[in-house]
């Protein structure tokens, strides 16, 4: 009897700060066309534990192997999630955040000069009462979304992205890791090498520390929408090699 194909992976996308999963739908189409099932949950954007949490329940409910991909704040989140995960398989940075134990957002964009302006990024979103939001929220200005998020996005499609960005909650900059996952499981990485949020030599340095496999894309933060061929391409890699 002859052996059967090993059925595909499944690929869970978890987006970034300030967007949602919607930023993923380019490279959904891709994924799908090359066969692949995908989920592309929300993120909650509440802080690193709570969000890793929220991750590893959609994980649990998944019954084949994972190909798990972060993007930005997202990829954090699947750093933590991912570590007692046994079927993910394969782990997926996109201009992302691979923290090691104990390290925080912050430790890693301050290890690194800044990138142009990111000091006058962010604004706290309007006060509300302490009882319905304990932490501060986290927004980029709208007036600097297109220079510092999406620059090689259209200043229409920009326009529309930054007034109605999800806010990432202030306490997820400064929250500690925990054993990371990438230590024990394969990871691709794609650096934007013109993304304006996250150095790409930060980038670089966390790629190369988790001896990920490579990819430079020509584009912003927001290379997911702009690159979604390359992003893809490079989900695919993965998939290939794990399965």
């Amino acid at each position: 009897m002859p052996g059967r194909t090993p059925s595909p992976p499944t690929v869970v996308l978890v987006h970034g700060a300030f967007t949602d999963a919607s930023s993923w739908t380019g490279v959904i189409r891709h994924l799908h066309t090359a066969g692949l099932p995908v989920r592309a949950p929300a993120n909650p954007l509440r802080g690193l534990a709570h969000d890793a949490a929220y991750v590893r329940n959609v994980l649990r409910q998944i019954d084949t192997p994972v190909v798990l991909v972060g993007h930005g704040y997202g990829g954090a989140v699947i750093t933590d999630a991912a570590t007692d995960a046994d079927q993910v398989v394969a782990l997926g940075y996109v201009a992302a955040f691979g923290l090691d134990a104990g390290e925080c957002l912050l430790d890693v964009t301050n290890r690194f000069p800044p990138v142009p302006g990111a000091d006058t990024v962010f604004t706290e979103s309007v006060a509300v009462p302490s009882s319905v939001r304990p932490d501060g929220e986290l927004y980029i200005r709208r007036e600097r979304f297109l220079q510092v998020y999406a620059a090689d996005l259209s200043p229409r499609v920009s326009s529309v992205l930054s007034v109605s960005q999800r806010p990432l909650a202030q306490s997820a900059l400064s929250a500690g890791s925990g054993p990371p996952a990438w230590a024990s499981k394969p990871s691709w990485y794609a650096i934007a090498a013109a993304d304006r949020m996250l150095s790409p030599t930060a980038q670089r340095f966390m790629a190369q520390r988790m001896t990920a496999t490579e990819y430079l894309v020509d584009g912003s933060h927001a290379v997911l929408r702009s690159r979604p061929d390359a992003v893809a391409a490079m989900i695919l890699a993965a998939a290939d090699a794990e399965r």
